[in-house]
């Protein structure tokens, strides 16, 4: 298994493993968005002024906590809910911390704050899609392991 899991020469041009890494993303990005734009826009709304920071830090939290209950969620449809909590915190957090850390740069880098403006959003997201896409899509080759 950790020869496999080691094997960085694996097929990286699989149409199917791409779309199935897509979705998965996808729905990550879904879930981490939620909490984590939503956090950023509370914080705007209310006028409520903290350390950037600060800011960025609760919101990938919230990013990474609406995620995992969103993926509870979906697999509760198909397993019991303990089952489906269970695999929702065992999917890769290195994944969803990587798809943070990229939305909330962007938006530094972009606005030179935690500042939501409908123009960087978009940027977020693709930020937050792409980044760790070739991850996910590795994980499902080398490891033979999704989300969903």
């Amino acid at each position: 298994m950790i020869a496999r899991a080691l094997n960085l020469a694996i097929n990286w041009r699989c149409k199917h493993t791409w779309k199935t890494a897509s979705d998965n993303t996808s729905w990550c990005l879904f879930g981490c968005a939620i909490g984590d734009l939503g956090t950023i826009g509370y914080f705007q709304v209310m006028g409520i002024v903290w350390p950037v920071w600060a800011v960025m830090s609760l919101a990938i939290f919230n990013g990474l906590m609406t995620s995992i209950l969103l993926e509870t969620i979906i697999l509760s449809r198909q397993m019991s809910l303990k089952l489906a909590f269970k695999t929702a915190i065992g999917m890769s957090l290195i994944s969803m911390i990587a798809m943070e850390a990229a939305m909330n740069i962007t938006d530094v880098l972009l606005t030179g704050g935690a500042v939501l403006n409908w123009w960087v959003t978009p940027f977020m997201l693709a930020a937050g899609f792409f980044t760790p896409l070739p991850y996910n899509y590795w994980r499902l080759k080398a490891l033979d392991k999704a989300c969903h």
